[in-house]
This record gives C-alpha cells, structure tokens and sequence, in this order.
C-alpha cells in the first residue's frame, strides 16, 4: 500500500488531495514536526533533507512534492490527471509544475523563514527579505490570477481538473495571513479567489481538510 508522510498543512497536502481524487489505497503517516521527527534518524533515512513529503511506494522511496505527484499521475493513468504525453497540454502541465515548485514555492519559503538567509539576530534583515519576498509573492499570485482569467476556465490548465490543481491550493492557502502593502492573500484575487472556493467545493480536499484536523480560514 502506498504510504504518505505527511504533516497538516505542509507541501504534503497537495498529494494528499491527489490520492483523495485518485481513490488510491494509501495510509498516512504522521511526521511531527512540532516534536521534531522530521529531523529523527528514522525520517532522515527516508529524506537526508529532513521535509516533507515522502511517498513510499513499495520499495520506492520518493520526495519532491512535484515528483510525488508526477508519479501518481504517471501510476494512475486512468484518472485522466494529467494530459497525455507529448502534447502540448502536457507541456503546459511540466512548466506550471516546475514553476510552483522552484518558483511559488521557493519564495513561499523564503518569506516564511527568512531568518535562515541572515545572519543571527539580524531582526532589520529579516524584515526586508520578508517584505521583498511577499512582494514578489504578489506578482506571482497576480500571474496566476491573470492565467485563470485569460482562458476563463475553473482549473489551471483550462476545462480539465489536473494534478496541479491541489498544489495551487496549498501554495495559495499558505498566504492566507498576508497583510500589508506588499501583498494580500490569494483569495482576495478576483479570478484566484473565486478558483479557491471552487477547490473547496470538492470533496477529496474536504476530506484531507477533515483528516489533517484543520481550521478555517481554509483559503
């Protein structure tokens, strides 16, 4: 059985939305990060990087959250979740993957802990690079706004619900505490918001909502 470990409201939630719209067989498991357990010997045989997610598929050992869902779509071919290979709908589906992953994700980040680019007690440099970083949050949450309202469709991709679709929702979900002049959170987007709520609506992200036992605001 595929095992997914995971910890509420990390980069582990969107496969675990995408195993809830697969109907796959899967079993989580919890890593503590509140008692470190992702920094445990036992983790870090699993990922040296000690984050998550993993997936365990048999004997395979994954991490990347963009390979764990490329592997799922790749192992569930009948779901229709990903566009078929070499079109350029897939095409499409690899660019919005690597840029959530190396782009929103990567700025996600950095503004959630910039006191790691710093040096110690620096509380003036953290400051900024957290400000600059929501900053260019905003255009990047601005990109996807304007993605959704050019093709006037309700997933990313267009007509077609896909694998990036619960990636989108945990990335936009994380800035749900901006305020400020730097940036505001994803649903306050007039096309990304309206995107968020129809997310909501399905029912595999209300059951990992329900099953990692979180709280509203959801978006």
């Amino acid at each position: 059985m595929l095992q997914l470990h995971y910890y509420p409201s990390t980069a582990s939630m969107a496969p675990h939305i995408l195993l809830q719209e697969l109907g796959a067989a899967f079993e989580l498991v919890l890593v503590d990060r509140a008692a470190d357990a992702h920094k445990s010997a036992a983790y870090l045989r699993l990922n040296p990087n000690g984050l998550l997610p993993v997936l365990q598929d048999g004997e395979l050992v994954l991490y990347e959250t963009a390979a764990i869902l490329l592997h799922l779509v790749d192992t569930h071919p009948q779901a229709g979740l990903c566009p078929p290979l070499a079109s350029p709908e897939r095409a499409q589906f690899y660019k919005w993957l690597m840029w959530l992953t190396n782009t929103l994700q990567a700025n996600l980040i950095l503004y959630f802990y910039p006191d790691r680019y710093v040096d110690q007690g620096n509380e003036a440099g953290v400051a900024q690079v957290r400000f600059h970083t929501q900053v260019r949050i905003g255009s990047m949450l601005e990109q996807l706004d304007q993605l959704l309202a050019a093709h006037s469709e309700p997933w990313i991709l267009g007509p077609t619900y896909s694998a990036l679709d619960p990636f989108v929702f945990t990335l936009s979900r994380w800035t749900r505490g901006f305020t400020g002049p730097a940036s505001k959170p994803a649903r306050d987007y007039p096309h990304l918001g309206p995107y968020l709520r129809r997310m909501l609506e399905r029912p595999a992200v209300q059951q990992v909502l329900a099953a990692e036992q979180l709280q509203q605001p959801w978006i």
